[in-house]
């Protein structure tokens, strides 16, 4: 479907309005745009953080698209710890739970911030708040016990972010050790979802070097999923360097380009719509942002009773 932010120009007004500080008019019309958060890295992997609109082309199903709007500032984020709790994780625990608070300290202070700790049962543990006291009470859990049912954890987190997130911009962030072995889902049911959805998944896969076929299957799957959204997935060699990364994740996110277009092609035909970013500069930069979207219409509303 159109995702949430690109459901309807209200956001384009929302976006244009909030670059002059005025207040948030509140009306609809029936343009709709495609919004998306991109990272730009150039061949050292260093960020790319000065670039403007000039360097950047979109293309949708190959063909260019006029870009709309192009923010570089920091935008809030509604975003999910989604942390494996199994009991595999119990030595890393104490680390793991240092690195997720660290991540919250170092991103925006407006974003709002939930929990949910997973092993083969998923628990919400912390729902939307900037409370930080809230925030270390959510993320200690020290009970790591069970197997690992990652897909359904990020079912669950994405549904709830879906229905209560306060920001437009929606991110989740998986910190896991192992292998799914306990989701009722599927990796097809999974890939379906989070295409159709707003948020952006980061993954932290505490593998180390392991190179069993179970630790490769889940590599390839947290790859796969974070792709899926326009995210990326981290594999640091030992839990010791998981602070590190998280740190540098949470830069990542707040140095992203927002660049939002009006398809040329403004049907709601249900078809899946690739999206290709070229952007230009010095050292030959790279760019990350989400592959496609759905292009299907919203469902109607149910019928209002008299």
């Amino acid at each position: 479907m159109w995702t949430r932010l690109a459901a309807a120009s209200a956001i384009a007004v929302a976006l244009i309005t909030a670059l002059a500080g005025q207040p948030l008019p509140n009306f609809r019309t029936d343009t709709r745009l495609v919004v998306l958060h991109a990272t730009v890295k150039n061949k050292q992997g260093e960020l790319v953080t000065d670039l403007d609109r000039r360097a950047f082309t979109v293309y949708e199903n190959n063909r260019p698209q006029p870009i709309s709007i192009f923010r570089t500032d920091d935008v809030p984020v509604s975003m999910g710890l989604v942390i494996d709790n199994s009991g595999s994780m119990r030595r890393a625990r104490a680390r793991v739970e240092a690195a997720a608070l660290a991540f919250v300290r170092a991103s925006n202070p407006l974003d709002d911030v939930f929990v949910v700790n997973f092993a083969d049962k998923i628990r919400l543990d912390v729902a939307l708040t900037r409370d930080m006291s809230v925030l270390e009470a959510g993320i200690a859990r020290v009970d790591s016990i069970g197997g690992t049912a990652l897909r359904d954890a990020v079912l669950m987190a994405e549904h709830y972010l879906r229905e209560h997130g306060t920001h437009d911009r929606q991110v989740l962030l998986v910190i896991t050790d192992g292998n799914d072995n306990a989701s009722s889902a599927s990796m097809k049911e999974l890939r379906r979802t989070v295409e159709r959805s707003d948020m952006a998944v980061f993954a932290v896969g505490l593998f180390g070097d392991d190179d069993s076929p179970a630790a490769s299957r889940g590599r390839e799957e947290l790859g796969h999923l974070t792709e899926l959204t326009g995210g990326a997935a981290f594999f640091p060699p030992s839990v010791e360097d998981i602070q590190t990364v998280v740190l540098s994740l949470a830069h990542q996110i707040r140095k992203q380009y927002t660049i939002a277009y009006t398809p040329l092609n403004q049907s709601l035909d249900g078809s899946y719509r690739t999206i290709r970013v070229k952007v230009t500069g010095p050292d030959r930069p790279s760019v990350r942002t989400r592959p496609g979207y759905w292009a299907t219409p919203e469902p109607a509303p149910p019928p209002r009773r008299s």
